[in-house]
C-alpha cells in the first residue's frame, strides 16, 4: 500500500511540471495562452462598434446572451493591418468570471510544455511588455511566446477586466 501511495505522490508531482497552452498565430509569429482561459473557438463574425472605444477593440458580439467586447490582437501588438479571412478566429477566453473575445490569424493546436521547455522572456524592445509574458516556450524547432493573457486583458489600457483590488 505504501508503494501504491508514494507512486501517486510522484505522479502527482510529475503532472504539475507541466502547462498546456492553446498555440495561435499573428503575423509569422506563434503565440501560446493558458488553454484553462479558454472557453471555446469561433469563426470571426461581423461586429457591433462602440463609438469612442480604442481602435484594437473592434466592437461586440452578442455570445448566448452574453455581450462580448472583442479585441484584434494583431491591432492591440501593432503588427500591420489585420486581414480577415477563412482562418481568422475568435478565441473566447473567461478571465476572472469575464467573457473577452481576442481576434487571432489562426490557432493551431494545444501545445504540452514542461517547466524545462519554458524560458524567461528576455528583457528588450518588444511590441509586447515582457510584464504580460510568461516567458518563451521550447518544443523542438517551434518557439512559442506564452503570454499570460489575465495581466494582458486587465491592464489598465486594456480595460476589459477589473484587476483585483491591491
Amino acid at each position: 500500500m505504501a508503494t501504491e501511495g508514494g507512486f501517486g505522490l510522484a505522479e502527482g508531482a510529475a503532472k504539475s511540471n507541466v502547462s498546456e497552452f492553446l498555440a495561435f498565430k499573428l503575423g509569422q509569429e506563434e503565440y501560446g495562452i493558458d488553454i484553462l482561459r479558454v472557453q471555446e473557438i469561433r469563426g470571426y463574425e461581423n461586429v457591433t462598434r462602440i463609438a469612442n472605444s480604442p481602435e484594437y477593440v473592434k466592437g461586440v458580439v452578442n455570445l448566448r446572451g452574453t455581450i462580448v467586447p472583442i479585441v484584434d490582437m494583431r491591432i492591440k501588438f501593432n503588427l500591420g493591418e489585420p486581414s480577415y479571412d477563412q482562418f481568422t478566429v475568435v478565441i473566447v477566453l473567461n478571465i476572472s468570471n469575464r467573457i473577452v473575445g481576442m481576434v487571432v490569424d489562426s490557432v493551431s493546436d494545444v501545445t504540452t510544455l514542461t517547466n524545462e521547455q519554458i524560458r524567461p522572456a528576455p528583457a528588450m524592445g518588444t511590441v509586447l511588455d515582457t510584464d504580460y509574458l510568461i516567458g518563451l516556450g521550447t518544443l523542438d524547432d517551434r518557439m512559442l511566446i506564452l503570454v499570460d493573457i489575465d495581466k494582458l486583458m486587465s491592464s489598465g489600457d486594456m480595460g476589459l477586466i477589473e484587476r483585483v483590488a491591491a
